[in-house]
């Protein structure tokens, strides 16, 4: 099973955007299952507030278990990890236009009203696995450059 065909199998099965996309990279990087869905289970719909993408969040984690900064004197690492999160956010924003969740989306999830008419419209059904998708596809570029 491809990164992308794990991650919208996992969004198909009602986890957020940010846990299926760190739970399809989440083997290959040494991460339980279990706790890849769990450390990433809060960032979901832009952290509940509309915020950036939790499918990117959930690829930036990934991003940051392949590039691996966990020594603080370690500035190569440091300067690794930065520029390569920069380049995914930049991506990212060029293919869909925005990383923020609310501007993907055009609708605030912090307030109860959109996120009803968000799910009305189907948005997380029809659109939310689409920028999954994307996190997946651009995180895996560079995670295999």
């Amino acid at each position: 099973m491809t990164h992308k065909d794990k991650a919208l199998s996992l969004f198909s099965q009602g986890f957020h955007c940010s846990q299926a996309v760190l739970g399809a990279f989440a083997e290959e990087l040494g991460m339980s299952d279990e706790l890849a869905l769990s450390v990433s289970g809060s960032f979901g719909g832009g952290m509940r507030n509309g915020e950036v993408c939790g499918a990117c969040t959930g690829a930036l984690m990934a991003i940051g278990l392949k590039y691996r900064f966990f020594k603080a004197d370690d500035i190569g690492s440091k300067e690794k990890n930065n520029a390569v999160t920069s380049v995914f956010l930049r991506r990212f924003k060029e293919k869909n236009g925005s990383f923020l969740c609310r501007e993907l989306l055009g609708y605030d999830l912090s307030d109860p009203k959109q996120q009803a008419e968000a799910r009305e419209k189907g948005m997380f059904t029809e659109f939310c696995p689409k920028m999954v998708a994307s996190a997946v596809e651009t995180a895996e570029e560079l995670m295999n450059e």
